[in-house]
């Protein structure tokens, strides 16, 4: 489809929603591409957000790659130490990881920004905290004072319409009840759903590099 082919379809969405698309950030998902394939089907296009799931697979790229980096897959505690380099952390999943992360940013002396990962779908395979662990969560989240809660994220199961189409709402509802800006949640094959009920961010890869 490629970048611009993506950013048409979140403006649609956005437009079929009665949002302006200008609401809606695209993160292209890095895992797996080389710098110069980044630069040429992403960086080329525009200053967008990068997200990796790996430490060891983003760190060379930013080394090579001025850009905004986002992690988005599951994080170990021992990695922690390395989120300062990230703009934003998608997917806290744990208290354990919370409080992990809050050392490392009491060590920078600034609070690291995140959004808590909820596992709406229930699926067992799957990070974050379920729907209703999430006020005790959040309250125990928000009392770490170098870290920064500014919304939630979600990775929905693969599955029609009629199943993702409300857990996006589900999620929307949930960012709104807790004042919570971030919505992350969409990816190649469900972004368009995604925006439709309210994301603010949608982590797209394979639609992004994929050959017209």
């Amino acid at each position: 489809m490629s970048l611009p082919g993506v950013l048409e379809r979140i403006a649609q969405a956005a437009q079929r929603a009665g949002r302006s698309p200008h609401e809606v950030r695209l993160v292209a998902v890095t895992k797996g591409h080389p710098v110069e394939e980044i630069r040429e089907k992403v960086l080329a296009y525009g200053d967008f957000p990068l997200g990796e799931s790996r430490v060891q697979e983003a760190l060379p790229k930013m080394e090579a790659l001025q850009a905004e980096w986002h992690f988005i897959g599951p994080l170990q505690t021992n990695k922690a130490r390395f989120m300062p380099r990230f703009a934003l952390v998608h997917s806290l999943d744990s208290l354990r990881l919370a409080q992990a992360l809050n050392r490392v940013g009491e060590k920078e002396g600034r609070p690291l920004r995140v959004l808590v990962e909820v596992n709406l779908g229930r699926e067992p395979q799957k990070h974050g905290f379920l729907e209703e662990d999430l006020p005790e969560a959040l309250a125990r989240i928000r009392d770490l004072p170098f870290l920064r809660v500014e919304g939630l994220m979600t990775v929905a199961p693969i599955a029609p319409e009629a199943v993702l189409r409300p857990l996006f709402a589900r999620l929307s509802l949930l960012a709104d009840r807790y004042r919570l800006r971030e919505r992350s949640m969409g990816m190649s094959d469900d972004f368009e759903l995604a925006v439709e009920e309210g994301a603010t961010l949608v982590r797209v890869g394979r639609a992004v590099f994929a050959v017209d």
